[in-house]
């Protein structure tokens, strides 16, 4: 969905809370009873037969995600409902308490997103039919900050609703590509949300919420660059633990948006610095993560021992599943040497083989089971477009793409007859049999 290309930590989605984890086992193949001598059969294939000697968990139904979509859906009901009190309650508790899930999604965030969820998509999908998306929706929300002029929730839903919808006819390319059309009503909902927040300039001040909101205004100023790193720094140090910030800043300080490479190294150093207490060096890491997804160029201005430490202190300091697999699909598949450009210069090249090289330390020291999600959005990359395949679609290749990548990578000791465990204790080899 558009929406969420631009909030890589909302991507993945989960439905229920997680129940006890299924072992996903691959059986050794088995001779009939009192069959002498095995029947001739067609030759399996290579990926059939490396899976069969891989066992892990697979959590089709993560915390982390399951977490962040009850909160989400529970803002989409509430807004559903028009009990509009209740869900601002709710927001500026989260807010004022800085409640976030497990791995640092604020739930503030979270309600905000679910509540605005059904006019975004509708507008998002009727755009990408061609249609001229309707205003009943947007106006309704109108109506519901003119009954709470004063309620700086509200005002955050509807202004972020503005903002998406901006979002959804600009899309994600170069100025000079977009229609005129469809920037001038980029402008003119982003317009309409500084409107909206310039009543709460000093309540941003010490809400992460309307901080997350500011920065999102800031695309739209003049001179977006003089104002990028300022606003994020200001939200980032309110709530250090969130890191989808920190991946954003990353992204918008492209030279395609609204940076250069030099100041996108600067940001991403003074971002460490500041959030070391939590991440150590990993503020580093998590502000090139999306910048070389998307910017072969980006690898030019990384030092990538800092990067590589960044990753390891990311993977200490928060030992949990979520980030294990997040960061294992990133460096074995974003940053697969198989996915690097034919034209991509060496030191492109270099600095992606350097990174890829973590996967194997990940796969041996921190994931304990698959979360399908997150190696299917990898395998989608950066851009999927407006309409996704169905959940159980996504499920179904995140776990393909997740057995397919470690197979391939462990090929030659499934070669030889061993089994590949994974389990809390780390990764355990033994043979067959």
């Amino acid at each position: 969905m558009a929406l969420l290309s631009h909030f890589p930590e909302f991507a993945a989605q989960a439905r229920q809370s997680l129940g006890r984890l299924p072992l996903v086992r691959f059986p050794l193949a088995k001779r009939s009873v009192g069959e002498d001598t095995p029947r001739e059969t067609a030759p399996r294939p290579p990926s059939s037969r490396l899976h069969e000697q891989l066992v892990i968990p697979t959590a089709n139904e993560p915390p982390e995600e399951s977490c962040r979509e009850r909160i989400q859906d529970r803002g989409q009901f509430l807004a559903r409902q028009e009990r509009w009190e209740e869900l601002s309650r709710l927001i500026r508790s989260a807010d004022n308490r800085k409640t976030a899930t497990h791995c640092g999604m604020p739930h503030a965030d979270l309600l905000s997103l679910g509540a605005r969820t059904d006019v975004v998509l509708a507008t998002e999908h009727a755009i990408a039919d061609g249609l001229t998306p309707g205003l009943a929706g947007i106006e309704a929300l109108e109506d519901v900050l003119f009954e709470f002029p004063e309620d700086y929730a509200i005002a955050d839903i509807v202004a972020q609703t503005h903002m998406d919808i901006g979002w959804a006819w600009r899309g994600s390319n170069w100025s000079h590509e977009i229609p005129p059309r469809n920037l001038a009503l980029f402008e003119a909902h982003f317009q309409r949300a500084t409107d909206i927040l310039d009543s709460f300039s000093r309540t941003a001040l010490a809400s992460p919420l309307l901080a997350a909101a500011q920065c999102g205004l800031v695309v739209a100023k003049p001179k977006p660059a003089m104002h990028i790193a300022d606003a994020y720094e200001r939200l980032i140090d309110l709530n250090p633990v969130n890191t989808a910030p920190m991946r954003s800043l990353g992204n918008f300080l492209l030279p395609r948006w609204f940076g250069s490479y030099e100041a996108l190294e600067l940001e991403a150093r003074r971002t460490a610095a500041r959030s070391h207490h939590i991440w150590g060096n990993g503020g580093y890491t998590w502000v090139f993560l999306d910048a070389l997804r998307v910017d072969q160029g980006a690898a030019r201005s990384l030092d990538v021992n800092f990067f590589l430490d960044g990753l390891r202190d990311i993977l200490y300091l928060q030992p949990d599943q979520h980030i294990a697999n997040l960061l294992a699909a990133y460096t074995g598949i974003t940053m697969s040497p198989a996915r690097t450009p034919v034209e991509a210069p060496d030191v492109v090249r270099k600095v992606r083989k350097n990174i890829h090289s973590m996967f194997d330390h990940i796969l041996r020291e921190n994931l304990h089971e698959l979360h399908p999600l997150l190696w299917a959005e990898a395998e989608l990359g950066p851009a999927p477009g407006t309409y996704l395949p169905p959940r159980s679609a996504l499920l179904r290749k995140g776990r393909d793409t997740a057995l397919n990548a470690i197979a391939s990578h462990f090929k030659s000791d499934i070669s030889s007859g061993k089994i590949l465990e994974f389990g809390h204790g780390g990764l355990t080899l033994y043979p067959q049999g």
